[in-house]
């Protein structure tokens, strides 16, 4: 197990920088980083007690954020974040808590198949109305009740790779790999920049919901000028989300609007991008290509652009397409089942509140500064469920040290090692101001763009 100071290390190297291995760190045990975090309070069953995580889950989160602090060096402007509270921000401005096998959210669910479990995340209009033509039938009653009955008759693979098809989100319950895969991929495309200490990053956040948004809002703190680019027809979810989670996210960011139907706004995006230094999306490489959009092909002809691709599964190979969400890519690098393990359950469980897409978010802002600071011309893939399956490694499932039990007035308290810590509730750091409004800066970003 990797302590705080030792996964911001472990990240910097990874990465290709020379960092000096830090002294061992005194730290508390795992799992009272983990009570105190505020995801742990999200993770059990409703009825029971809140679960120690897999692996050292705080931890990385921290790590990635002092990894993200020394990288940006007198430019940070982040303050103390802890990196282990962004876990429960959504959770604690939603007032959300653990409910076992449904997501905090409520949107992701996992269900007994006939030979396992799956987790099936149907948060959008779409997705119900894609339920017949998933599991067939006349959807009746409950959507939830129907789904759980007809997915208990059949085989979890062949659900899981029909929802896929369909675009719905969609994991089998699976135990972690014993070898986790790398929790980034760096392609070089075109030879690097160079760059002073005094040159600030342009970014250009294509990117909606959490994962990306948070990348851009902590390169933001990192110093970096932050554009976030939206279709007017189908801008960011979380805009209609709680407007404090998206603040929390989004201020300080200018906001462009385009029309992406429009060969004139197509064209205004590339133009967009070619300006930038790094472009911070979500989409899945299909997508990209019918707006005539080739990351390979930018970065290769602009100098020394980075390029961060986040997705469910890689930019590249069988996954690539598939659609992901924090929760289900959770379940998909075997968190699930780990909780379960950990909880002494038959049953998998969910841990935290879309764990993926707070822990990807952090990671990906450190492999974009990085990259920047490097000189660019590279294409970087992080995939949601590479970097938990990473952060998740290693499991506290037999560990005596550790106990879970009442404390008074009837929380819940975790002792390791001999030390007591109470089992914090999510919390959320204050938004910086009100993010902007679709488009407000439209006019004056292209106006600059164009002298």
């Amino acid at each position: 197990m990797r302590d705080t100071a030792g996964w911001a290390h472990h990240l910097l190297t990874s990465l290709g920088c020379r960092a000096d291995r830090p002294a061992p760190d005194p730290r508390s045990h795992p799992a009272l980083a983990w009570a105190a975090s505020g995801a742990m309070a999200l993770t059990g069953p409703a009825d029971g007690p809140p679960v120690v995580a897999p692996g050292d889950l705080a931890g990385c989160a921290r790590g990635a954020i002092e990894a993200l602090a020394i990288l940006a060096g007198d430019r940070w402007r982040g303050g103390s974040i802890d990196g282990a509270a962004l876990l429960g921000e959504r959770a604690a401005l939603l007032g959300l808590g653990r409910r076992g096998t449904i997501a905090p959210g409520g949107a992701c669910r996992l269900l007994p198949a006939a030979d396992g479990w799956i987790a099936i995340n149907l948060p959008r209009d779409d997705d119900l109305a894609s339920i017949p033509a998933w599991v067939g039938g006349t959807v009746r009653g409950d959507p939830w009740d129907f789904v759980a009955e007809r997915v208990a008759r059949r085989a979890a693979r062949p659900l899981v790779a029909r929802a896929r098809l369909l675009g719905l989100a969609a994991a089998e319950a699976l135990p972690p790999r014993r070898r986790p895969r790398r929790w980034c991929r760096v392609e070089r495309c075109a030879p690097p920049v160079s760059r002073r200490r005094c040159d600030t990053p342009l970014v250009i956040d294509l990117s909606s919901l959490w994962a990306g948004p948070l990348a851009t809002s902590l390169l933001g703190c990192a110093g970096a000028h932050v554009i976030k680019v939206e279709s007017v027809h189908r801008p960011d979810g979380a805009r209609r989300g709680a407007p404090a989670f998206y603040d929390l996210l989004n201020a300080g960011k200018e906001s462009v609007a385009l029309d992406l139907r429009s060969a004139a706004d197509r064209a205004r995006l590339r133009a967009l991008i070619t300006a930038s230094d790094v472009v911070v999306e979500s989409a899945r490489p299909r997508a990209l290509a019918q707006l005539g959009i080739d990351a390979r092909e930018l970065v290769a002809s602009v100098p020394g652009l980075t390029w961060v691709g986040i997705t469910g599964y890689g930019r590249t190979g069988r996954g690539a397409n598939w659609i992901a969400f924090g929760d289900d890519a959770a379940v998909a690098a075997g968190l699930a089942r780990a909780t379960g393990d950990v909880a002494s359950t038959n049953t998998p469980l969910f841990c935290a509140d879309a764990v993926a897409d707070p822990l990807t978010g952090m990671h990906a802002a450190v492999a974009a500064l990085e990259s920047w600071q490097n000189g660019g011309g590279c294409v970087v893939d992080v995939a949601l469920r590479e970097v938990v399956g990473h952060a998740g490694s290693g499991s506290l499932a037999d560990d005596a040290r550790v106990e879970v039990r009442r404390a008074p007035a009837g929380t819940w308290e975790v002792v390791a090692d001999g030390e007591r810590q109470a089992v914090a509730s999510p919390r959320a750091r204050t938004a910086c101001g009100v993010a902007r409004p679709l488009g407000a800066d439209s006019d004056a970003v292209l106006r600059a763009l164009a002298t």
